[in-house]
């Protein structure tokens, strides 16, 4: 009996070992570093808002620990600017909004998104949405 619990034991401790430990990190931590925007979906009825029309529908982001980011869209334009992840409970349930916003010094260009809600779906993506009227925008990220 001692030797099968030994044995559970040790297989545990193996398979948490090789795992990745991200999902125990802060969305802030788990965040840091070069995404690619790699789809986003519109989901819903109703008319109004196209993808092409958002800030960020395409390019790079890279998120820095300090809470700055560097955006590069599809024409290789380089915005700087911030970002911030806010923890929210709402009856039972918590989610998180990312607000992004940067800024192309050289043509004074702002770009700034307020999205609703936040989802890892592993290491290497995670999912915004945007609720806008009886739709909602889904943008993924990749690394």
């Amino acid at each position: 009996m001692r030797k099968i619990y030994t044995l559970g034991i040790l297989f545990s401790l193996s398979l948490l070992s090789g795992c990745s430990k991200d999902f125990l990190k802060s969305y802030d931590k788990r965040v840091v570093g070069t995404w690619r925007i790699s789809a986003v979906n519109r989901v819903g009825i109703g008319g109004g808002g196209d993808i092409d029309n958002l800030p960020f529908h395409n390019g790079f982001i890279t998120f820095y620990e300090n809470g700055t980011l560097e955006y590069t869209n599809a024409a290789n334009v380089l915005f700087k600017g911030s970002w911030d992840i806010v923890k929210k409970r709402r009856e039972d349930q918590t989610y998180r909004s990312l607000q992004i916003t940067a800024i192309d010094f050289t043509n004074q260009v702002v770009l700034s998104q307020y999205y609703d809600d936040m989802n890892f779906a592993g290491t290497d993506h995670f999912k915004t949405s945007i609720i806008y009227g009886f739709h909602t925008f889904v943008t993924h990220f990749r690394r």
